[in-house]
């Protein structure tokens, strides 16, 4: 029958009969009837709706949301193909720039709006999410990640299955772990990073405009920074008003056995020591002691053992980093941020290789620490390993950000000099750093042997003290570079380790020796407290509870970027400018520039995040003294700019002019007093005793196109640039171009200008016709192998000083070019 219905079928088919549809109709009731047609008919179903579980499968996935793109790629490697992964590239939302943002009647309800281009972000994010089945947000373990995944979160829309996960570390098994086990937002967190952010847009957006208004457009208050500014500015003051008092020290050239040693002149007593600051006294002493024989009189020995120290904190990683590798502190976490979101290793592919870098914790999970316990005696032997688990706890008090673990390897399988040739040089530095402090971490203790001899020579006593290291125990990976850079009290005593050992002979009580030469004096001068550098700064910081350590690279970056401090020789020094803001901001808001104040802010975050206090009285608590201030301030601060303040030095254009210090929208300069029939004016600078230096003018070669004069060299907020040497009467401005023809267009020249970010750069004076710009001074110079007529000027470590081309890269030193007493 139904061989019959085919074939009837396909000749009424052929044929194009007008009876074809009746004849289809009848061959479908046909086959529906027959057995075997039911099977054929339950075998398309099934085939079709396999295709419908294949086609879900595609379209459905999992998607984990990250800050930074490298993690991102870092992630999707350990999950898998069932996984979409999406950085969102640091914060989406934030307070607006164009106002407050912050209704302080309507209880600080903020107005957060989408970051200046991450609105294509945020769609691609929504568009993701829309076919997720479940979402992960997974931005860093801390409050600023915690806001940023209420953020995502909200702009999401979702309810259901959106989770928030933590990993402490970017490896597959805590990748894994933390997808298996997703976590709750965390509201307190995210409340203690808003109030931080509420308090900083309230201190920073109602007290610049004052300074606007009062000293120089464009200058900026930070409630921390602001405090940061204050610290190096009292130690400056310190270091000012410092007098330096002259001191003496005696000492003796000792020798036994064909070895040297020292001994110090002690005292009267050898139980009180005398400083010498009258010469008189020591050359009655030197008179006293000298061609005569030296008694021991007393021999101590003893043990001391020096115990490891905990894995890295930010601050403390910072602070070695800065001391040991000479890295600043936005450097340090710049690095740290690259070896803990992936590296790329050989063999391995993208490996997380340090825990997450921004925490105060010192502890370390248990797994991990048998592990490096394992690993130290393999490597090094029984004798080198801690006879217990070493459990270190944060000696300070207050709260702790103890969420996640202290700095450390991520993965014991990876030593420095495995992964060497697939990191940068700063990368293996500061890996190396981290892996041998944490190694250290588990380490027996160093036994060191100590001797100490009291001499006594006609009534007079002096002392020697000598040291060796027994057992070297975790010294052997590790030594704080406050214990390489310590000397002790008596000089002859020299830290083990350091410059090498200063090993005593063997010596017995009443023993008499004769020095290898009468002893001599020395002459010394007391030191003013030294100048903050990167270490100093971020340990004074976090002891005086400043900030967080994961803010310090950006308030020692922030008051530099404001011209508020400027280093030299490694050291901070207040600008005059930074000076008169802190003076300033000190007399009309001494609360907000209080040190403990600033603490008790701090405190008071933790608290919101303990869950202790309310986010919103914090805020209210603030603004009510704060609001008082401010408003008395508008009218009480001085204002710099109606201020001329007398210097004593004559004008070198008028006869009888003195000039004055004044204030304008670049700062400081020197004007005649007697503008307007003298308009005289003159860049200066102060030395560090206060004297006023004029800087010499510096011309350019054109003249003015104004008025013909010639045209003066003048330092801006961005810059250098040109005006007329007849201002104000000629208000000509040009920007500063360096005799190079830019090669793109053949028609502007390069200018020297600088980012919104302060950083110098050179582009075409064409722009915007032409946007083409370089980040180091470019020279007209032609490269030898590609013809390039331009190259730039770049220096490393391994090719010293030199030219660059910017076309083919071909190097060529700088002493072999023209330009090289530029460049010197």
């Amino acid at each position: 029958m139904e061989k019959e219905a085919l074939q009837a079928g396909s000749v009424v088919v052929s044929k194009k009969s007008a009876k074809a549809q009746t004849i289809k109709k009848g061959l479908h009731a046909a086959l529906k009837e027959n057995v075997e047609s039911k099977k054929i008919v339950k075998k398309a179903m099934t085939k079709k709706s396999k295709k419908k579980v294949k086609s879900k499968i595609l379209s459905g996935y999992q998607l984990v949301i990250v800050e930074s793109p490298s993690k991102a790629k870092t992630i999707k490697k350990y999950l898998g193909r069932d996984f979409q992964v999406i950085a969102s590239n640091g914060h989406i939302k934030d307070l607006p720039k164009s106002k407050l943002g912050v209704d302080v009647k309507n209880n600080f309800a903020i107005d957060l709006v989408p970051i200046t281009n991450k609105k294509d972000k945020i769609e691609k994010i929504q568009s993701m999410a829309k076919n997720a089945d479940k979402i992960f947000l997974a931005p860093d373990p801390d409050r600023e990640g915690e806001a940023i995944a209420f953020h995502l979160h909200e702009e999401i829309g979702r309810k259901r299955n959106v989770f928030r996960v933590l990993f402490n570390a970017v490896t597959k098994k805590n990748v894994r772990d933390a997808i298996d086990h997703p976590q709750e937002l965390d509201v307190r967190k995210y409340d203690s990073q808003r109030t931080r952010r509420i308090l900083d847009r309230l201190v920073g957006y109602k007290i610049s405009p004052i300074l606007w208004d009062k000293v120089q457009r464009g200058l900026s208050a930070g409630r921390v920074q602001s405090v940061a500014l204050r610290i190096i500015v009292e130690r400056e003051d310190e270091v000012r008003a410092f007098k330096s008092e002259q001191w003496f020290s005696i000492h003796a050239l000792m020798i036994k056995d064909e070895k040297e040693f020292k001994a110090t002149y002690y005292g009267d007593s050898p139980e009180k020591k005398v400083d010498l600051t009258e010469i008189k006294n020591v050359e009655h002493i030197l008179k006293k002691v000298k061609n005569q024989p030296f008694k021991a009189i007393e021999v101590k020995k003893k043990e001391r053992r020096q115990s490891p120290t905990p894995p890295f904190t930010t601050s403390k990683l910072q602070q070695e980093a800065a001391n040991k590798l000479g890295f600043t502190a936005k450097r340090t976490m710049s690095v740290a941020q690259r070896l803990y979101e992936g590296i790329n290793l050989k063999g391995f592919g993208l490996q997380g290789l340090i825990t997450y870098m921004r925490t105060d914790s010192v502890r370390t999970e248990p797994e991990a620490l048998e592990s490096l316990r394992k690993y130290i005696n393999q490597k090094y032997g029984t004798e080198f390993l801690s006879s217990s688990s070493i459990v270190y706890t944060k000696k300070k008090g207050g709260k702790v950000q103890d969420a996640h673990e202290a700095i450390r390897p991520a993965n014991l399988d990876f030593p420095p000099e495995l992964v060497k040739d697939d990191l940068a040089s700063d990368e293996f530095r500061l890996y190396q750093l981290i892996w041998n402090k944490f190694v250290s971490s588990q380490m027996s203790h160093a036994v060191i042997d100590q001797t100490a001899v009291v001499f006594e020579c006609h009534g007079t006593f002096f002392k020697s003290t000598g040291s060796i290291v027994k057992f070297p125990g975790f010294r052997t990976v590790y030594l704080e570079s406050a214990i390489e850079n310590a000397k002790a009290k008596d000089e002859n005593l020299e830290i083990a380790g350091n410059k090498g050992d200063n090993i005593l002979p063997e010596i017995s009580e009443g023993e008499i020796l004769k020095p290898k030469a009468n002893p001599e004096s020395l002459e010394h001068w007391t030191s003013p407290p030294p100048r903050y550098n990167e270490a100093s700064l971020v340990k004074e910081l976090e002891e005086r509870g400043i900030g967080r350590p994961s803010t310090y690279a950006a308030i020692i970056s922030n008051i530099q970027d404001r011209g508020y401090v400027e280093k030299t020789e490694n050291r901070f020094l207040p600008t005059e400018l930074g000076g008169v803001v802190c003076k300033m901001l000190i007399d009309s808001f001494p609360n907000i520039m209080d040190i403990d104040f600033t603490a008790k802010i701090e405190e008071s975050l933790d608290q919101i995040e303990e869950g202790e206090i309310k986010w919103k009285k914090v805020l209210k608590d603030f603004w009510g003294d704060f609001e008082k201030t401010l408003e008395k301030a508008k009218g009480e601060m001085k204002n710099l700019k109606k201020q001329l303040l007398p210097t004593g030095v004559k004008c070198l254009k008028c006869s009888d002019g003195i000039y004055m210090i004044k204030w304008g929208k670049n700062g400081q300069f020197l004007t005649c007093s007697n503008y307007p029939d003298c308009n005289s004016t003159q860049d200066f600078k102060k030395t560090l005793e206060g004297k006023i230096e004029i800087i010499p003018k510096e011309y350019a070669k054109k003249p003015c196109p104004d008025c013909g004069n010639k045209l003066v060299v003048k330092k801006g907020r961005y810059g250098r640039f040109l005006t007329c040497e007849m201002y104000p009467e000629c208000k000509a401005t040009l920007p500063y171009v360096l005799d190079v023809h830019c090669p793109a267009c053949k028609v502007g020249f390069f200018a020297e200008k600088r980012s919104r970010f302060g950083k110098l750069f050179y582009g075409c004076s064409n722009y915007p016709k032409c946007d083409n710009a370089v980040w180091t001074r470019p020279y007209a110079y032609e490269c030898e192998v590609c013809k390039h007529p331009v190259m730039v000027f770049k220096e490393t470590k391994k090719d010293g000083k030199h030219l660059q081309c910017i076309k083919c890269k071909h190097k060529v030193a700088i002493e072999n070019t023209p330009f090289n007493t530029e460049e010197e």
